[in-house]
């Protein structure tokens, strides 16, 4: 199979992973369980699933507050892109394992399975359940709130700091044991995914912030804008839109068919992709129709893979995904508060 016929089978089946775990909107068993009753209230339920999940991520952590010494580095790991499930890397949990994770930065937690948790004796944090949903709304699934304990990745002694809680849960495919977000699991140290280099590493952003380096030739040092008390990376882009840098997503551009009118799209026309099932076990369409051209700071994107969502809540966001960002090394320093995309001809002359 030629590159050009991999890259085809590899974007028409990796929409899966993204739309389990991009917006992990969750809320409390008791309590909010009337929020969602109604689907013609689509706009009003998902600015309420957003609000829990808020408050959901102030209980976790502490957005935004960095110890004043950072722990040890974690050594760089390596991943390898799946069809189908997206940045898989080897970790342990509890020193269980090797099990197959995803690292998605829009997860907005870490993610793992039931029979994970029961093989690695992770602890539940108690009785609380947590109702889940994914870009359709739908709230099809639940999890509980768990302590992981120990997570290592690439090799089991290779620690990684954050602790915090996790989501146990039931909603993942069979061959996937989690879902690593590195916005979380790194905390409170910065990290680099170099995607074609196919490698996760650490940095220390009070010794090596990003703040005063001169952009990268090609790319841009940009603002991470935080999404209220969730520190999933949103950036900005040209006419103040905003959107999510989400490695769990095999898109290019995301984006809902509510919100073609205002990045322009007058056609919808255009080859209809495999559908998705979210993590909330809803179902989402998307067609890749012709590409756009965005710019993120000065770093303009021209002709980016662009795909039309049908099926998304009306809050669900903008998704910048591996189609997209397939090109680049970036690095999020959680100091600053900055991300830097670097291209790869770029790296290769550093």
């Amino acid at each position: 199979m030629d590159c050009g016929s991999k890259r085809t089978a590899r974007r028409a089946t990796s929409a899966f992973l993204i739309a389990l775990a991009v917006t992990l909107w969750a809320a409390p068993r008791t309590g909010a369980a009337h929020a969602f009753a109604g689907r013609g209230q689509a706009t009003h339920n998902a600015r309420l699933l957003h609000s829990t999940f808020n408050s959901f991520a102030r209980r976790t952590r502490s957005a935004g507050v960095v110890p004043a010494s950072s722990p040890p580095l974690p050594a760089p790991a390596r991943f390898r892109e799946v069809e189908g499930r997206g940045l898989l890397a080897r970790v342990w949990v509890n020193n269980s394992g090797p099990y197959n994770f995803a690292i998605d930065t829009g997860a907005g937690a870490t993610i793992i399975s039931r029979r994970v948790a029961a093989e690695a004796r992770v602890a539940l944090a108690g009785a609380r359940s947590v109702k889940l949903s994914g870009l359709s709304g739908v709230q099809g699934s639940e999890g509980r709130e768990a302590s992981p304990g120990r997570l290592a990745i690439g090799t089991p002694e290779n620690l990684l700091p954050a602790k915090g809680l996790a989501i146990v849960t039931d909603a993942l495919p069979s061959d996937l044991d989690g879902v690593l977000d590195p916005t979380e699991s790194y905390w409170p140290l910065g990290f680099t995914i170099d995607l074609p280099g196919d490698t996760i590493s650490a940095f220390d952003p009070r010794a090596h912030s990003l703040r005063g380096l001169a952009e990268p030739p090609g790319g841009a040092i940009v603002p991470w804008l935080f999404d209220g008390s969730s520190r999933r990376p949103f950036v900005s882009l040209d006419a103040g839109r905003r959107a999510l840098l989400d490695t769990g997503s095999g898109f290019g551009l995301a984006i809902n068919d509510t919100a073609a009118p205002a990045f322009g799209i007058n056609s919808t026309r255009g080859r209809e992709r495999a559908g998705v099932r979210d993590l909330g076990r809803g179902n989402i369409s998307a067609r890749r129709i012709e590409p756009l051209t965005i710019q993120i700071g000065s770093l303009v994107l021209r002709r980016i893979p662009t795909d039309l969502l049908s099926g998304a809540a009306n809050g669900a966001p903008v998704l910048l995904g591996r189609d997209a960002l397939r090109p680049f090394e970036i690095s999020f320093d959680p100091v600053s508060r900055l991300i830097r995309l670097r291209p790869a001809d770029a790296t290769s002359r550093r």
